[in-house]
């Protein structure tokens, strides 16, 4: 993936989907519990990118750098 694709809609319309989803993964979580499963489901999706300059570039798009 190239760090320039960072931000892009790859699911289109799934996207709904994959946020329904994520939601019912929350359901019935504390806010501690929410945080661990965010925590978690990063660095799962981190592993599966692979690639250290990518994941890198999208940390510093979710802060808005």
């Amino acid at each position: 993936m190239d760090k320039s694709e960072i931000g892009r809609d790859r699911l289109g319309a799934a996207g709904d989907d994959f946020y329904a989803a994520l939601m019912a993964a929350h359901e019935g979580l504390s806010f501690e519990e929410s945080a661990r499963l965010n925590a978690k489901l990063v660095l799962l999706l981190a592993n599966q990118v692979g690639d250290l300059d990518v994941i890198r570039a999208a940390l510093r798009a979710a802060r808005g750098d």
